[in-house]
């Protein structure tokens, strides 16, 4: 007879200065708490790319031909791009380890996690996959923006293993709401 039996093993959670919020992000949540400083180191870094080029061949030509720098510059600014979004990516996601100061973040997670609670849906979203596939994505995305710059992986599946302990979401908005009936 088989065992129909699942475990469930905890996520390990990395020791930091500040808390964590979630240590597998959603895609979509890494984008809308990104803050503008993110949005302008990406535009940097992605801007490094094709002007160290241009820099250097202002310095010592290169003298590729008809077209050959063009090329050159095509290929240095889709490097640059991808690189720039890797950078910006990542440091929205350290922010949700807890890695980087993120009190910002924290706030927000709080808000949105309590609206959801009030509403009756579910924290992380809702899932098409089975049970034992959302562990599988969620082993394999938890905590990979810190590999990011090798391999960039990104978390698109809902699950609920997060690494943190939601009972705090339905504590506040339960505490919110005694107080919405006591203030009647």
């Amino acid at each position: 007879m088989a065992n129909t039996t699942s475990t469930y093993i905890p996520s390990r959670v990395v020791q930091s200065d500040y808390p964590l919020i979630d240590n597998d992000p959603h895609f979509k949540r890494v984008m809308r708490y990104a803050r503008p400083s993110d949005y302008a180191h990406g535009a940097v870094a992605a801007a490094a790319g094709p002007g160290l080029l241009i820099t250097m061949e202002r310095f010592a030509p290169s003298y590729v031909g008809k077209g050959g720098f063009a090329q050159a510059m095509r290929l240095g600014g889709f490097l640059g791009l991808a690189g720039g979004f890797i950078y910006f990516y990542q440091r929205s996601c350290l922010r949700f380890y807890g890695m980087s100061e993120n009190a910002r973040e924290v706030e927000m997670d709080m808000r949105e996690m309590v609206s959801k609670v009030k509403a009756g849906e579910p924290l992380y979203g809702e899932s098409r996959l089975s049970t034992n596939m959302q562990g599988v994505a969620a082993r394999q995305s938890r905590y990979s923006a810190l590999f990011m710059h090798v391999v960039p992986w990104f978390n698109f599946v809902n699950h609920n293993q997060h690494g943190v302990d939601t009972a705090k979401y339905y504590q506040q908005a339960e505490r919110e709401l005694e107080a919405a009936q006591a203030s009647k």
